[in-house]
């Protein structure tokens, strides 16, 4: 297999980054408007924390790249191509939170909405890393050289751990959870899918990045497990206190 593997529609060919990309957007907000929670919130509200959360993902999934490289970051401070080249999903995720949360404020919505983004997101983002896989080493998001069977050879002769595939999988075992609960309307709180969710991807994105062949210059992490380890500790203490809120109101 030659990488990139480009995708091929008639005459046209399109990189696989961009092809997959664009479905992953495309085929998430599907998702979400088919399986969205309408009684929770109004389609009209709705579109404004998806809005919030496309704006927040954006900055976010920029800001977090540039402190991937923090050195080359200020040399490049006037490059308007290198600053555009790169984003990151955990600062995506970050920054769609922070997003939501101050289009609800705007809008003077209280109630939790994370829940009915969680399989869109597990979908879109699949969907994603199924074109950084075909992408190959250009895209930076696969291992670093490995032995094991699951080593693969994305075009230099070396073969490496396919964190993207991993990540897939992982994804989806994570989904098969999130239908379990739905079907069973266990949640124990609204916004409880969300969570686990995020600790979750974030708890799989600390331990992976350890074989990602990044800089690690905040004391032995990157820039995804810095965020990654800030998430994680945002979103157990917002458990703890979800927890202990049932508990005294089961009392």
């Amino acid at each position: 297999m030659d990488f990139p593997v480009y995708i091929h529609l008639g005459p046209v060919s399109i990189h696989p980054h961009l092809f997959f990309e664009t479905l992953a957007y495309f085929v998430g907000f599907r998702v979400y408007l088919h399986t969205r929670n309408k009684e929770r919130i109004p389609l009209d509200k709705a579109m404004w924390v998806v809005i919030g959360a496309i704006a927040g993902a954006a900055l976010g999934s920029k800001l977090l790249y540039w402190l991937e490289n923090p050195v080359e970051t200020l040399k490049n401070v006037t490059n308007l191509n290198y600053l555009m080249a790169g984003k990151t999903i955990v600062g995506g995720l970050l920054g769609g939170l922070i997003g939501v949360e101050t289009a609800k404020k705007l809008i003077g919505w209280k109630r939790s909405t994370g829940d009915d983004f969680v399989l869109p997101l597990i979908i879109g983002m699949s969907i994603g890393r199924i074109g950084c896989f075909f992408t190959g080493l250009s895209d930076h998001t696969h291992g670093t050289p490995t032995t094991w069977v699951t080593g693969v050879d994305f075009g230099d002769g070396v073969p490496r751990h396919p964190t993207q595939i991993y990540e897939i999988v992982y994804l989806w075992l994570i989904g098969f959870f999130v239908l379990y609960i739905r079907k069973k309307k266990t949640s124990p709180w609204e916004g409880f899918l969300f969570q686990f969710f995020m600790v979750s991807y974030l708890l799989f994105r600390f331990f992976i990045d350890f074989i990602k062949p990044t800089p690690h210059p905040y004391f032995g992490l990157n820039n995804i497990q810095l965020a990654a380890f800030v998430g994680l500790m945002y979103y157990l203490f917002l458990i703890r206190k979800k927890r202990r809120e049932k508990f005294q109101y089961a009392k």
